[in-house]
This record gives C-alpha cells, structure tokens and sequence, in this order.
C-alpha cells in the first residue's frame, strides 16, 4: 500500500488530518500528486451525514500532475498534468458504458469517495489529500493553456451544465435560462453564453444582477418578483434549474415554452409535479449528473479553447473547515478550491 495525508471525517462536519492509505497501482492505474481540489455541495452533504464507521475523505473534482504509472498504461506520462473527477471506474460493459455514458453504468459508477472499489470492496476516499491513485481511464490530460487551479470545478459542476447543454443542443438559436447562480448556475450562464444561447439568469434579489451580465447573461428575473415572472411564461426552451435545496418546479416549468425541457441540475431529493403541467405545451422534465468520458475530455477541449473557466478562490487546504462554512453560508463567488501543497509541510 501507499501511504498519504489528507483530511479525514471523525464525525458530522468533523475533519482532521489524518495518514491515508492508497492502493499499489495496478497495471491500468496512476498515481497523481493531487494539487488543487474544488469543494462541492456534495462534499457539505457528505459530512453533514457522516457517523461513520465508513472512512470519508471528501473531494471528487481534482487536477495534479501523474508521478507514477501502471506497467499498462499508454496515454499518460510522468509529469502529465491531470483532472479527475467525481466517477473513477464503471463497469465497461453495460449499454449506458457502451455509449460513453459511463455516469449511467448499470452496475453504478465507482464514485471518487465512498464508492465501492469494483475490485477488492474496499471504500474509496476522495482527493482532499495529497495522492489519488486512479484508472488511467478516468485521468484527463489537461489541455495545454487551461490553468489547473481553475480546471478542478469543470470536473464536477462543469460537466455536470455541460453534458445537458450538448445533449439538448444548446446553440444561437436556443433561449437558455439559469435558475440560481451559485457554483452550477454560474458555469452554466458561461458555458451556455459561450455555445451562443441567449441567456438569462433567474435569482431571488437583484443582488447578483452585476455578476449575471458580467458572465454572459443578457438579461435577469427576480424570482421573487410575480410580475417578472408572469411576463417571463413561456420565453425559453431550456431552463436549467440549479438550486441544490427543495422548491417548487412548477413556477419554473411555466418559463418553458412549447416542446421545451426544465432540466434539474441541482437538487437530488424528491420531486411532485403534476403531469398535467407537463401536458399543457408538450414540455419535458429532465434531469442530469456529472458525465461521460467523452463529454468530459470535450468539455476540457472547449474551455481551453474559449477560456471559459470557473470563478474561483483558492484556499490552503488548512482552511477546509472555514471553505466549508462559507459554503454553508453561500458566501463564495462563486466556488472554492484548495490548494493542497500546504500538506507537504
């Protein structure tokens, strides 16, 4: 086994740093020096409801550089600079596999922490640590000219806009509209601006107006605001819902126009909606989570390319517990990643 250090759940909303075991590479495996890892939602989530006895090291959406590699590995270098994000291995085999739909595997993705590992059962623990090992599959050569530090949220928030932007052709023909601008909704507004969408951004106040025209977004909804709303009925054929705490979909599926989609990116708990709100102009509930191996690497290609990047601040690891906090708070514009160099001390 490797031995590395990272930060490690002792309970609810509890880490410490702790030795951290990794498995000897097999002969497909890599080895990375993990350098930058976004904080996610899903991490605050994560320890919120840790009581063990499971281990939790949270951390899916990471870049670093490859410092060792499996005797059958062939596309990667030591010293290549690699993203990972939230799914490290999948069947390979099912139909979902087959289509580069590995986030779909019947047999459920291996999960960048507390997944199962698909080989010996053991628990994976996450990259808020100084070394992953991982399938050479499932490591992405960054692009020349897209910054690490800023690449590690596209693993995780960015495909996770980005797969149904593509899926449902967003283009200069297409009215996009962005439900929340946090850490989804405003790489959304970015990437859908980018693909040529007139885009709008919804929020509750008028607090993030300034910041919704400054990442692309044409125009602005006060959700709160029922006039704005009404006159808004039926304006878009995509709405991309990113709120990540229970509301009411159906407010928002009055937006989408005829043969539109309301896309859920956000919350991952129960839904009610009435099938009739589905009726009255054809309109379609859809809903998505991370990505493919393919949508993956394009997304890579496309934001080095375009410079499209996420709104980052970059905090020492040793500030994890403060990160987490603010995120709690949803004080951060508009997402968090540590810098994990502050462990080799």
């Amino acid at each position: 086994m490797r031995t590395t250090t990272g930060w490690r759940a002792t309970g609810p909303n509890r880490l410490e740093l702790a030795a951290i075991e990794r498995r000897d590479l097999r002969p497909d495996d890599v080895a990375v020096r993990v350098e930058y890892c976004g904080v996610c939602h899903s991490d605050l989530q994560a320890l919120r409801d840790h009581t063990g006895p499971a281990p939790l090291v949270p951390g899916h959406e990471f870049t670093g550089v490859v410092t060792d590699i499996g005797v059958e590995v062939t596309s990667l270098r030591i010293g290549d600079p690699v993203a990972v994000g939230n799914i490290v291995d999948s069947c390979g085999e099912c139909g979902m596999c087959a289509l580069g739909q590995e986030n779909f595997c019947h047999e459920f993705p291996t999960l960048t922490y507390s997944g199962t590992d698909r080989h010996d059962s053991s628990i994976t623990e996450g990259a808020y640590s100084r070394e992953y090992v991982v399938r050479e599959a499932f490591a992405y050569r960054l692009p020349d000219g897209l910054d690490p530090v800023s690449a590690a949220p596209l693993m995780c928030a960015g495909v996770t806009v980005w797969e149904p932007l593509r899926a449902l052709g967003i283009g200069s023909h297409t009215r996009v509209a962005v439900v929340g601008l946090g850490g989804l909704g405003h790489l959304a507004v970015k990437l859908a601006a980018a693909l040529g969408a007139t885009t709008t951004v919804i929020s509750r106040t008028e607090g993030k107006r300034a910041d919704a025209h400054r990442l692309g977004a044409q125009d602005f909804i006060v959700s709160a605001d029922s006039e704005q709303m009404r006159q808004a009925r039926e304006s878009f054929d995509v709405v991309l819902d990113t709120v990540s705490a229970p509301h009411d979909l159906s407010r928002y599926l009055e937006l989408v126009a005829l043969d539109g989609t309301l896309e859920v990116l956000g919350y991952l708990g129960e839904v009610t909606l009435p099938v009739t709100d589905l009726l009255m102009g054809r309109k379609r509930l859809g809903a998505a989570g991370s990505g493919g191996r393919g949508q993956t690497a394009e997304l890579l290609r496309f934001c080095a390319d375009t410079g499209v990047v996420p709104d980052v601040e970059v905090l020492p690891s040793s500030q994890v517990a403060a990160a987490l906090e603010r995120l709690h708070r949803n004080d951060v514009r508009y997402r968090f990643v540590l810098d994990l160099s502050d462990l080799d001390g």
